[in-house]
């Protein structure tokens, strides 16, 4: 059986609190010896999901986001919850082509999560009374790292 670690933290769902979750990342992530380039990796996707809560999830309305880390020997998943308005997942495993197009053809929004999905190894959205994202990121096991 393979123990797990859990780090949990609640912060106000607006735009200065996001920073406080990236600081949490890079301590759990450091401790754990992830790359640097896997733990900047990681601080971008935690933010792109952090800030699909705050701009989407509450409106004018005030909320939180719960950021639960669990780790084990194998990998590091975050779980970004928000309690507001949830948002319907379009199974599309083809990112929308952007070349060729003018700035003004490019609608705003709506890649973050494909930006997720490229910068970790898996990637859940669920949404139920609120929307669950999941990031997990594999560990390099200690013969990759040597």
């Amino acid at each position: 059986m393979t123990k797990e670690n859990s780090v949990t933290i609640t912060v106000p769902a607006s735009p200065e609190y996001v920073d406080l979750v990236r600081l949490t990342l890079f301590g759990i992530a450091s401790k754990l010896k992830f790359t640097f380039e896997d733990i900047e990796d990681m601080k971008v996707a935690v933010s792109e999901a952090c800030n699909n809560a705050v701009l989407h999830a509450y409106g004018e309305d005030d909320g939180n986001i719960e950021v639960q880390f669990i780790s084990n020997a194998e990998e590091l998943s975050i779980i970004v919850r928000d309690f507001g308005r949830s948002f319907k997942v379009v199974e599309n495993k083809e990112t929308p082509a952007l070349h060729g197009k003018s700035i003004n053809e490019i609608q705003s929004g709506g890649l973050g999560l494909y930006l997720m999905q490229a910068l970790m190894d898996r990637v859940d959205v669920q949404n139920d009374g609120g929307t669950t994202i999941t990031l997990t990121k594999k560990r390099l096991k200690s013969e990759e790292t040597a």
